[in-house]
């Protein structure tokens, strides 16, 4: 099972700051290669900026599916509203903080 780290609240990657039943992600940060819920939770639990994913590196695994423990590309992540495994529903809200996480035009 992957480490998911910052304030997380159940088994399936939920945090403090955001536990719908659609909150089921996790995101791998470039900056540190470690898996946190959301940026709040980073911003909590690291003494350094955030670093977003370039777009040629969109290819990469960096999205945890809190479900199944699946890995999933940046790409397939943005493509796509379930987890390509389990099909567990994402919180489709989330396309609202990617400027946070990926740099892309």
């Amino acid at each position: 099972m992957m480490k998911v780290y910052g304030k997380v609240v159940d088994h399936q990657s939920r945090c403090e700051h955001y536990h719908s039943e659609k909150d089921i992600i996790s995101i791998k940060f470039k900056c540190c290669n470690t898996y946190y819920p959301c940026y709040k939770c980073h911003q909590e639990c690291e003494d350094h900026e955030i670093e977003r994913w370039p777009e040629v590196e969109f290819d990469k695994k960096a999205i945890l599916c809190g479900v199944c423990q699946t890995e999933l590309t940046i790409n397939e992540y943005m493509k796509m509203n379930s987890c390509k495994n389990c099909k567990a529903l994402f919180n489709q809200n989330c396309q609202y903080h990617y400027h946070l996480y990926f740099d892309y035009k």
